[in-house]
């Protein structure tokens, strides 16, 4: 490929949107990021962020090929969140992340797999059945079995910042525009109009009108306290509890460091529910999600709740097939969409992946041409 000759449209500006930008400017590519909406304003900032390997804790990852080909990106994102911490990119560090059970891992074949699984590829794993006491959980939530391992845990608003600023420093450009219509009817127009050789949606939920598609929002919710201070704790690691889906009820424990300053408290998984209106006092799920967590680890109590932004709330985006990154036929577009509650965990290897479908695509094309 001839540097800086094929031009790229990317759809969405999410964390999906501009990782997947930056990895096509790294590799020559002149791209532009169309999108009607731009962080703070998209779900990106109100991601957990704790990179996991999947199923994720709020569980909904049901379809087994997809969930093999998620751990591959799982495993690319790890290294380069882990590349990113030692050259200190604002809003990336490495930190403990602990993980807590009600049962022995022996009772349940899908925990015992996960842990085996990702134990050899994360640094500083251990099993360890003492950590609850260690870590100041509430003996009376009965944990009996623990591991943790370091993962990659993302300041949602600094990152994005970050983000955006790479893309732009790679000559990157960006308009805000909202698509009508289908990607596939829109194609050659938009191509035309950015001069463009290939289109990569990565567009989140909004993918389901650009493509025709279902969808649907797992909605989650995040309680934001202050980290420390005269009497709140300090925690500098993450402690999580995954959604048992044997139950129907809301349980996922979610304990995350934001930043030295800011905790984040978790989690809510609630389908096909559109309103990120929710807050302590108006709905109830997310008031039962806080003590939750404080019934989980006491010392929270004496955390003060952030007092410009108590809750936030996002649309997880998913479909019934799980991620889907894709080149397709009919289309002649590019789809990288639906990674739920692991954007971040699926972003720098789903974006690698569509770097090579670009290649691909421009190739092919320039392949037909010549006849």
């Amino acid at each position: 490929m001839r540097a800086n000759s094929e031009k790229v449209l990317v759809v969405g500006a999410g964390v999906s949107g501009l990782t997947t930008a930056l990895c096509l400017a790294r590799e020559g590519f002149q791209v532009t990021v169309v999108a009607e909406k731009f962080a703070p304003d998209i779900v990106s900032v109100v991601a957990g962020a704790l990179w996991e390997w999947p199923p994720a804790v709020c569980g909904y990852h049901h379809d087994q090929i997809s969930l093999a080909r998620s751990k591959s990106w799982c495993v690319t994102s790890y290294k380069v969140f882990e590349e990113l911490a030692r050259a200190k990119v604002p809003g990336v560090a490495m930190r403990r992340s602990n993980f807590y059970f009600r049962h022995p891992l022996e009772e349940s074949p899908n925990d015992l797999h996960k842990m085996q699984e990702l134990a050899g590829k994360v640094r500083g794993f251990v099993r360890d059945r003492s950590l609850a006491e260690r870590n100041g959980v509430s003996p009376g939530y009965g944990v009996v079995d623990a591991y943790s391992h370091m993962a990659p845990m993302i300041d949602t608003d600094q990152y994005m910042v970050w983000l955006m600023q790479q893309v732009r420093m790679r000559g990157v450009q960006v308009r805000q525009l909202r698509i009508e219509g289908l990607l596939a009817d829109r194609r050659a127009e938009l191509l035309d109009r950015f001069d463009a050789k290939a289109v990569v949606c990565c567009a989140g939920l909004g993918t389901a009108r650009l493509r025709g598609v279902s969808m649907y929002p797992l909605r989650g919710a995040l309680v934001r306290v202050r980290n420390g201070g005269l009497r709140g704790p300090r925690i500098d690691e993450a402690h999580c509890v995954s959604h048992d889906e044997r139950r129907d009820e809301q349980d996922i424990v979610f304990i995350v460091p934001r930043n030295p300053k800011l905790l984040v408290l978790g989690g809510l998984a609630e389908k096909d529910e559109w309103d990120t209106n929710i807050n302590l006092e108006n709905h109830g799920p997310v008031r039962e999600m806080y003590e939750r967590c404080l019934a989980f680890m006491p010392a929270l109590r004496n955390a003060k709740l952030d007092p410009d932004e108590p809750v936030r709330a996002g649309l997880r985006p998913f479909r019934g097939e799980n991620v889907c990154l894709e080149w397709d036929e009919e289309s002649q577009v590019i789809y990288n969409f639906a990674h739920g509650g692991a954007g971040f965990s699926f972003s720098w290897g789903c974006a690698r992946e569509a770097v090579g479908l670009v290649r691909s695509a421009v190739q092919d094309r320039e392949y037909s041409r010549s006849f």
